[in-house]
């Protein structure tokens, strides 16, 4: 299993490897400057337990590199860094498969503990296990603040997480209920009993 940064900019690609060593000391990272060399890497380096992706790449238009490798590699979880605002394009990254997007204009810290949350399995990552047999104790914390229509920043506040942490639970939510959004996970939860009386 390997780390995959692809990013066109040398600068920012090493940095992103340095934070992936410091949270995970030993691991291998693999550095590409393009898309079109994820397949011979992965045939040299092993399979991908992560892939940090740069939106914009030579051989990129627009969302079609995260296409590209959810297609490939679709229980790889990818996370998009760019320095375009995530107003502009984090929906549409979510919605092309991505599993977090992250501006690269965030914190090392914010960078690196979105980056270790998509790396720690979700049963150590999670609070204390789970109390039926969907959803642990976070998650259905975070479903009710789904439901009260808090947003990321909010919860992030009272989760005393960063905004990116909050996207990778939501993430895993998300991947657990067999959703896509907020309003279907509030939806899931409604009709299946999950918010109580």
């Amino acid at each position: 299993m390997s780390l995959y940064v692809i990013d066109d900019h040398p600068l920012m690609r090493e940095a992103i490897v340095m934070l992936l060593r410091r949270y995970r000391t030993g691991a291998n990272v693999v550095e590409l400057n393009r898309l079109g060399g994820v397949e011979e890497a992965i045939r040299k380096h092993g399979e991908p337990e992560l892939f940090c992706l740069d939106l914009k790449l030579p051989d990129t238009i627009g969302v079609s590199g995260i296409i590209e490798l959810k297609r490939r590699y679709p229980k790889a979880p990818l996370a998009v860094l760019s320095a375009a605002p995530a107003e502009e394009v984090e929906e549409q990254c979510i919605e092309a498969g991505a599993d977090v997007f992250i501006e690269k204009s965030s914190g090392a810290n914010e960078i690196g503990s979105a980056l270790n949350a998509l790396l720690t399995p979700e049963s150590t990552f999670e609070d204390s296990g789970s109390t039926d047999n969907k959803l642990s104790k976070r998650q259905k914390q975070l479903i009710l603040m789904l439901d009260q229509g808090l947003s990321n920043r909010e919860i992030a506040d009272q989760l005393g997480i960063s905004e990116h942490t909050v996207k990778v639970h939501l993430w895993r939510l998300f991947r657990r209920m067999g959703v896509k959004s907020r309003t279907q996970a509030v939806h899931f939860a409604r009709t299946h009993g999950m918010l109580g009386g």
